[in-house]
C-alpha cells in the first residue's frame, strides 16, 4: 500500500475529487521515457498532463492518478515511490499490483484484481471518496469497473487503443489470428472493453471517427454515452522554430547519419512497435528515388542501448529497420539515432520545420495522435494515417493529408507533393500553428472535460450501507468464506472436523457461506447437514446478503446491485434463443434469472454475452456444470458480495480465506484474499491455475479447506493485521 501522506488533499475543501487510472507503462511527472517500450507512449504523457491540467482548475479539489508501483532494478527508483506530487492539487499514486517487476501490459491481467483491492483500500483511507473514476485503456477499465461497482461511483472511460480495431488492422497487415491472440491477449482485452463500455456513464474519445468506426465494432456500442474531447498539448514546449535549433546536440547527432543534412526532413517519431508501421515508411522511401533526392528520412523510434536487450516486439521492429535501410542502400539518407532526451522531441519538430520538411505518422491506427498535434504546433505540415485521430486533427487544422498506411506508393507520392509545393507548405504550417492554439490547448481540454463530467456527478446518489449491530467487546479480525455444495457437502467426516475447528475459533473468525442457492434452499441444506448458521450468508450467486443473528437482509446491497438491471428485458431477449429453458420458479430470484442450457443446441456462452450486450444489457453471465445458465446484475457476484461484506465487517481482504470449487467462485479468490480451490473442483476453475496467490488443495471438500487453513497458518493470530 502507498506510504502515509505528508499532505492532506481534498479534506474540507470544496470542489471535485477525480481519480484517473492508468495501470501499465512507466509513469512519472518528469522526464517521461516515451518510446522506451510499447507500454510507455502517448497515453502515458496524456494522463500526466490531464492530471496537471485538471489540478489547475478552481473547480477541482484533488486529482489522483493511480498507476502500478514498480520495484525493479532494471528501471528507475522513481517508479517505486508511492506518492509523487505533480502540483498543489494533483499527484501520482502508485498502487501495488501483485507483481513488483516491470512486465508488459499483456502479462498484467491476472494481477488486476490485486490492483483493484489495493486501490479500494487506498481510497477508503482518504478523507473523501472521489466523485468520478476515469479509466484509461482496457486494463484500467477492468479495474475502474470493479471500483465503480464497489463504491457506487460513476465511471468515465477512455480507450486510447481498442482491441477490436487493433485486431482488424493487424489481420489486414498479414498477422495471423493465433499470433495476435498470443501476443496481445486480445480476447481478454476485448471482453474487458465490452464490459467497461456497458458500465461507463461516459466514454471520452478524441475524434468522431473513433466513435463511429472503432467503438462501432463493439457489441456494447452506445454512442449516446460518448463525448469527443480533443487531446491537449503544451504550447509552452511546442512552438515554431526560434532559429537556434541547428546548434543543438540532437541536430549534431542527426548530422552524423546524413550526407546532405541541409535537405528537408521527413520526420517519423514513435515507439518501435509493429503497429506504428515504420517499415512501410522506409520501404515507401526506399522505392522512390525522387523522394530520396528531395529529402532525408529521420526515424526516431524510442531509445536503445543494445537491441538484443530489448523486448521482442521492439527487437523485431528495429532489426527490420536496419535490414530495410540496408536492402535499399539508404546509408547517408536515413538517420536513426539511438538516444534522445525528452526535451529533444520539440527540437526535432522545429528542426524539421526549419528544413521545410514534413511530419509523418504511418501507423496502422492512431487513436489520439498527440505527436501530430505537437508537430503542428511547431509549424510542421502533416501526412498521417487515415484511421483514428488524424482525421479530426487534419480536419480541424487543415494542415496536411491523410493516407492509406498500407499503400506505399501513395505514401511516397503524398510526401513528395507536400515537399514540392512551398506555397501549400507555408499554408499548412500556418494553419497548423493557429489550429492547435484554437482546438488543442490543455485549458480548452480541461474546460470541455468538466462540462462532460459535471452532469454525471450531479445525477449520482451517494452510496448507502446498512448499519450492523455489534456485540460489545467482540471484534473478529479474520473471516472464512466458502461455497456450500462443492466445498462442504461431499465428505461428512471432513465437514465435522472443519466445523469443530470453526467452533474453536469462533471468537476471532467470522464464518461466511457464499452459494448459488436461494436462501430458503441454503438454510434447508444447512439444517440437513447440521451446519451452524453462518455469520454471513451470501445466496443466489451473490445477489442477496443476510447477517446473523436474525438473518437480517442487506437492503442497501439490493438497492446497490439494481443499477442497470432490467430482468424483464433480459428474459425477453434470452427466451428467443434455442437450447434455453427457464428453470422452475423456485430457482429464480429478483436479481437472478436461471435457465437450463443444452450446449448442443444453444449458442456458446460468449455468443450469449455478446447477444445481451448488443441489446444494451450489461450483466454477469455464469455457466456451470455443463447445464446451468444464470444471469445476474453487473454489480453482483460472489466476489463483489464478499468485498461488500468485508467492508461491513471491517475486515481487511488480506485476512479473509475464500474457498471455492466452481467457476462462480472465481472472483472471490482473485485479488488480495487468501484463496483455496479444493481438489474436487469443477473443470471451470482451471483458468486460475497460473495465479500464484491461489492454493490448490490436494484434498477435496472440507478437507481441502482444512489443508488451506494449515497452509496459510490462518488461525495464527500473529498473522492477522
Amino acid at each position: 500500500m502507498p506510504e502515509p501522506l505528508l499532505m492532506t488533499m481534498g479534506e474540507g475543501s470544496a470542489g471535485y475529487y477525480i481519480v484517473l487510472i492508468s495501470v501499465h507503462g512507466l509513469i512519472r511527472g518528469h522526464d517521461l521515457e516515451l518510446g522506451r517500450d510499447a507500454d510507455t507512449g502517448g497515453q502515458t504523457k496524456y494522463v500526466v498532463e490531464l492530471a496537471r491540467a485538471l489540478g489547475e482548475r478552481p473547480e477541482i479539489a484533488q486529482v489522483d492518478l493511480l498507476t502500478r508501483r514498480v520495484v525493479d532494478p532494471k528501471v528507475s527508483d522513481d517508479y517505486a515511490r508511492a506518492i509523487e506530487p505533480l502540483s498543489a492539487k494533483a499527484r501520482i499514486v502508485r498502487i501495488d499490483c501483485g507483481e513488483e517487476r516491470y512486465i508488459p501490459k499483456e502479462e498484467l491481467w491476472d494481477y488486476l484484481e490485486s490492483f483493484s483491492d489495493n486501490a479500494l483500500a487506498f481510497l477508503h483511507a482518504e478523507p473523501n471518496l472521489p466523485q468520478i473514476i476515469h479509466s484509461h485503456y482496457a486494463d484500467a477499465g477492468h479495474v475502474g469497473t470493479r471500483l465503480s461497482h464497489q463504491l457506487g461511483i460513476p465511471l468515465v472511460h477512455t480507450g486510447h487503443s481498442l482491441g477490436r480495431s487493433k485486431r482488424k488492422q493487424l489481420l489486414a497487415s498479414g498477422v495471423k489470428r493465433e499470433a495476435i491472440e498470443t501476443t496481445y491477449t486480445m480476447s481478454r482485452r476485448i471482453e474487458a472493453e465490452e464490459t467497461t463500455l456497458g458500465v461507463a456513464a461516459r466514454v471520452i474519445t478524441s475524434t468522431h471517427q473513433e466513435i463511429e468506426e472503432q467503438y462501432g465494432l463493439y457489441d456494447c456500442y452506445q454512442p449516446d454515452k460518448m463525448r469527443v474531447i480533443p487531446p491537449g498539448t503544451d504550447l509552452g514546449r511546442f512552438h515554431p522554430p526560434d532559429g537556434d535549433e541547428q546548434e543543438s546536440a540532437i541536430a549534431r547527432e542527426l548530422g552524423r547519419f546524413l550526407h546532405a543534412p541541409d535537405k528537408p526532413m521527413i520526420l517519423a517519431l514513435s515507439r518501435p512497435d509493429p503497429r506504428k508501421n515504420i517499415i512501410a515508411l522506409i520501404e515507401a522511401y526506399g522505392q522512390s528515388p525522387r523522394l530520396q533526392q528531395a529529402a532525408n528520412l529521420v526515424i526516431v523510434a524510442g531509445n536503445r542501448d543494445d537491441i538484443r536487450d530489448m523486448e521482442s516486439g521492439a527487437q523485431e521492429v528495429l532489426n527490420a529497420v536496419l535490414l530495410a535501410i540496408d536492402q535499399f542502400d539508404l546509408y547517408g539518407k536515413v538517420a536513426y539515432p539511438k538516444h534522445h532526451q525528452p526535451d529533444d522531441v520539440s527540437l526535432l519538430y522545429r528542426l524539421a520545420a526549419l528544413s521545410g520538411g514534413v511530419f509523418i505518422n504511418p501507423a496502422l491506427t492512431e487513436p489520439f495522435g498527440l505527436t501530430l498535434i505537437e508537430a503542428a504546433a511547431c509549424g510542421l505540415p502533416l501526412v498521417a494515417t487515415e484511421d483514428g485521430g488524424p482525421i479530426d486533427i487534419i480536419g480541424n487544422c487543415h494542415n496536411g493529408h491523410l493516407i492509406d498506411p498500407l499503400d506505399r506508393e501513395a505514401m511516397a507520392a503524398t510526401l513528395l507533393g507536400v515537399l514540392a509545393d512551398m506555397k501549400a507548405w507555408r499554408r499548412f504550417a500556418d494553419n497548423g500553428i493557429k489550429g492547435v492554439r484554437r482546438h488543442y490547448s490543455w485549458q480548452a481540454h480541461a474546460e470541455k472535460y468538466l462540462d462532460v463530467i459535471r452532469p454525471v456527478i450531479e445525477q449520482t446518489e451517494p452510496l448507502q450501507r446498512m448499519s450492523l449491530p455489534r456485540r460489545p467487546g467482540l471484534y473478529r479480525s479474520r473471516a472464512l468464506f466458502t461455497d456450500l455444495d462443492q466445498n462442504l457437502l461431499g465428505d461428512r467426516q471432513a465437514l465435522e472436523a472443519f466445523l469443530q475447528l470453526m467452533r474453536q475459533h469462533q471468537k476471532e473468525v467470522s464464518f461466511g457461506i457464499a452459494t448459488g442457492r436461494r436462501i430458503d434452499s441454503a438454510l434447508s441444506v444447512l439444517r440437513q447437514y447440521r451446519i451452524p448458521q453462518p455469520d454471513v450468508l451470501i445466496s443466489s450467486l451473490g445477489t442477496e446478503i443476510h447477517y446473523a443473528p436474525n438473518l437480517a437482509k442487506d437492503m442497501a446491497w439490493a438497492r446497490h446491485i439494481n443499477h442497470l438491471w432490467s430482468p424483464g428485458l433480459v428474459r425477453e431477449i434470452l427466451d428467443e434463443l434455442p437450447g434455453l429453458q427457464r428453470q422452475e420458479k423456485v430457482h429464480q430470484g429478483a436479481f437472478k434469472i436461471s435457465y437450463y442450457i443444452d450446449p448442443a443446441i444453444a449458442p456458446d456462452i460468449q455468443a450469449i454475452r455478446q447477444y445481451l450486450l448488443q441489446h444494451d444489457q450489461t450483466v454477469n453471465v455464469f455457466f456451470s456444470f455443463g447445464q446451468f445458465l444464470d444471469i445476474i446484475p453487473i454489480r453482483a457476484s460472489k466476489g463483489l458480495a464478499l468485498r461488500w461484506c468485508a467492508e461491513q465487517l471491517d475486515i481487511p481482504l488480506e485476512n479473509i480465506l475464500a474457498a471455492g470449487g466452481s467457476g462462480a467462485d472465481e472472483d472471490m479468490m482473485r485479488g488480495n484474499t487468501m484463496a483455496v480451490v479444493v481438489a474436487n473442483r469443477h473443470h471451470e476453475e482451471l483458468s486460475m491455475a497460473d495465479i500464484e496467490r491461489i492454493y490448490f488443495a490436494q484434498q477435496g471438500y472440507a478437507a481441502g479447506i482444512i489443508e488451506a487453513i494449515d497452509h496459510y497458518g490462518f488461525f495464527d493470530t500473529k498473522k492477522a493485521a
